[in-house]
C-alpha cells in the first residue's frame, strides 16, 4: 500500500491535519472534497480480501471460536451533493477464529441503490443532507445498509439507521443474497438495532418513517417467521435509534430530537431539532402486547443513541444505556457547509440508568459515570436479565481533539458501581466497536465477563489494521493477541460476534 502525502487542509485529526494521505486503495475522487468523513481513518477502500492464515502476536486463546463482524460506510462514487458519513455504502469485515487460526474476508453489501450506481458509473440518490428525491428511492435518500451487523436466522442481516430494507449475507463468504425478508410480514424495512434475544433466537424488531403509523415494532422466531407487528401511537414522526428487551417486556423510544415535516415537504431536507421542553418517553410494552398496552414513562429530555441492556426487578423494570443532552452540539466557526453535519457527529454521551415502577409508574434515572463513551456492548447471553458490565468507546470531545468521530480507548464498566478499568489504543491509534464473545458452553449460570472481548483497530502512524482479543476479566492488562489484517480497515460503526456453533456446526 504506496502513500504519498500532498498538502491540503481538510478539517480532520491526526495524520489529516494540514495534509491528507494518499492510499492507492482508495476511489481518486475523495481528494477533491474537503470532508473529514472522506479521509484519513475514514478514507474507503476499494479492495474486497479474502487471506487465510493470518500473522498472530501474542497467545491466540484455544476456545475462541466464531467471528468478528463489523459494518461501516465505504463509499464507491462521488456523491450528488454533501458527503455524510451515513450515505458511505455498506461494507462487512469478518475476521473468522477456528481450529487455532484466523482468517478475513471483506465485502459490499451489494444494495439496489448501490447495484443502480453501479451500472450507471455514478451516484443516483442523494445523501441524508439532501434535498431529498423521492423518484429514484423510496426512502428519499440512499439506503447503504451500512450501519448494523447480526446473526440470525442461519445468516447475518445486515441494516442502515434510517430503517431501511434489511439485507441477507452469507456468513462465510459475505456476498449479498438479496433482501431479508420476514414471512408473513406485509413491508420490510427495519431499523437497525432491532435485537436478537438470544435465549429465544427471537428477533424483536421496529421500524418508524414519516407517515402514520410513526413507529411499528414486532416479533420474528428464531426461523424468521413473523409472530407478531402492531403500531405504536406517537404525536408525529421522529427519529428512534435503539429499542431494549427483557424476558416479558421491549422498551419502545420517543425522543424529543426530530424534524419538521413542513421543512421536509417545501424544501427537501430533513432538519433536526432538539426540544428541551418536551420530555423523553419511553414506553413499555409486553413482548407481545398490542399497541394500546404501551405504558409510557416521562423522563429528562435527552437523546439516546443506544441501549447496553434491560432488565426486570419485581415491580421494576431497569434500562442501561449512554445518554446525550446535547444531541445537536453547537457548529464551529470556519466549518462552512458541512458544519452542521461535523457538530452532530461529536458525540456527547455518558453511560446512564434508567428504572422504571410498573405499579406506581415512578422513573428513577441517574448517571453511571460522566466519561464521555458510546458504542456499547454487553454478553448478549444476559441480554434481557441483571448484568453488571459493558463494554465502551471513549470518545474525545471537541477540546480534546474530537474534531471528528473516533474511539480511543476501550472501557469496561462496572454499571452497579460505576467503576471503570480502560486500555488506551495509543496516539493515533483508533478502535471499532468491541463485542463480547462467550466462551463456548458458557450460559446465565457461567461468570458475566468470563470471555473474551474482540475489536480491530487501524494505526494512522503507518495505516496498518489489527484485530485485537481481550481477557474480558482484565481489560486493563491489554489485548492477549493481536491479529495483522491484510489491508487498512477504515472507520465503521456497529459489529457483533457469531459463535462458532453457529458459524461451523
Amino acid at each position: 500500500m504506496a502513500m504519498t502525502q500532498t498538502v491540503m487542509e481538510y478539517p480532520s485529526t491526526e495524520q489529516c491535519i494540514g495534509g491528507v494521505t494518499h492510499f492507492e486503495d482508495t476511489p481518486s475522487w475523495i481528494y477533491s472534497l474537503d470532508n473529514p468523513y472522506l479521509h484519513g481513518v475514514y478514507a474507503p477502500t476499494l479492495d474486497e480480501l479474502s487471506s487465510d492464515g493470518l500473522e498472530v502476536t501474542g497467545e491466540l486463546p484455544a476456545d475462541l471460536v466464531g467471528a468478528y463482524f463489523r459494518n461501516g460506510p465505504n463509499p464507491v462514487h462521488q456523491p450528488k451533493n454533501r458527503y455524510h458519513p451515513f450515505d458511505g455504502d455498506g461494507m462487512v469485515h469478518g475476521v473468522y477464529f477456528s481450529d487455532g487460526g484466523v482468517s478475513y474476508r471483506n465485502r459490499y453489501v451489494q444494495t439496489a441503490a448501490l447495484d443502480q450506481e453501479l451500472r450507471d458509473g455514478r451516484s443516483v440518490s442523494p445523501g441524508v443532507m439532501g434535498p431529498f428525491d423521492y423518484s429514484v428511492s423510496p426512502f428519499g435518500i440512499k439506503d447503504t445498509s451500512n450501519t448494523d451487523i447480526f446473526w440470525y436466522a442461519d445468516s447475518l442481516m445486515s441494516l442502515w439507521y434510517n430503517a431501511g430494507h434489511p439485507y441477507r449475507l452469507d456468513s462465510h463468504s459475505l456476498e449479498t443474497r438479496g433482501f431479508f425478508d420476514l414471512a408473513g410480514r406485509a413491508q420490510r424495512r427495519m431499523s437497525a438495532h432491532s435485537k436478537v434475544d438470544w435465549s429465544t433466537g427471537d428477533l424483536l424488531f421496529f421500524d418508524y418513517g414519516d407517515e402514520p403509523p410513526y413507529m411499528t415494532y414486532g416479533v420474528a422466531d428464531a426461523a424468521g417467521r413473523l409472530r407478531h407487528e402492531v403500531a405504536i401511537d406517537l404525536p408525529g414522526p421522529r427519529l428512534p435509534h435503539d429499542i431494549g428487551f427483557t424476558t416479558n417486556y421491549a422498551i419502545l423510544h420517543d425522543l424529543p430530537f426530530f424534524h419538521d415535516m413542513n421543512v421536509l415537504r417545501q424544501h427537501k431536507l430533513r432538519v433536526l431539532t432538539f426540544h428541551r421542553d418536551i420530555p423523553t418517553r419511553f414506553g413499555i410494552i409486553p413482548r407481545l402486547g398490542q399497541g394500546n398496552e404501551v405504558r409510557w414513562f416521562d423522563c429528562e429530555p435527552c437523546y439516546i443513541l443506544h441501549v447496553t441492556n434491560c432488565w426486570e426487578e419485581g415491580e421494576w423494570v431497569v434500562m442501561d444505556g449512554c445518554r446525550s443532552v446535547n444531541p445537536m452540539p453547537d457548529a464551529e466557526v470556519g466549518e462552512g457547509e458541512l458544519a452542521h453535519m461535523l457538530a452532530y457527529m461529536r458525540l456527547e454521551a455518558n453511560a446512564y440508568r434508567w428504572r422504571f415502577n410498573l405499579r406506581t409508574g415512578e422513573v428513577r434515572e441517574g448517571d453511571i459515570d460522566d466519561l464521555n463513551t458510546e458504542f456499547i456492548k454487553s454478553n448478549p447471553i444476559f441480554h434481557g436479565v441483571k448484568s453488571r458490565y459493558s463494554y465502551h468507546q471513549r470518545i474525545p470531545l471537541l477540546h480534546e481533539g474530537g474534531h471528528t468521530l473516533r474511539f480511543t480507548a476501550l472501557v469496561k464498566y462496572n454499571n452497579d458501581t460505576g467503576q471503570s478499568t480502560q486500555w488506551d489504543y495509543g496516539p493515533g491509534v483508533f478502535g471499532s466497536e468491541a463485542v463480547f464473545a462467550p466462551r463456548p458452553g458458557a450460559d446465565r449460570d457461567s461468570r458475566e465477563d468470563d470471555g473474551y472481548v474482540v475489536t480491530m483497530v487501524t494505526d494512522s502512524n503507518s495505516w496498518k489494521s489489527e484485530c485485537l482479543v481481550f481477557d474480558a476479566a482484565d481489560i486493563a492488562g491489554g489485548p492477549v493477541c493481536r491479529v495483522k489484517l491484510p489491508h487498512r480497515v477504515p472507520f465503521g460503526f456497529h459489529a457483533t460476534w457469531a459463535r462458532g456453533e453457529d458459524l461451523y456446526g
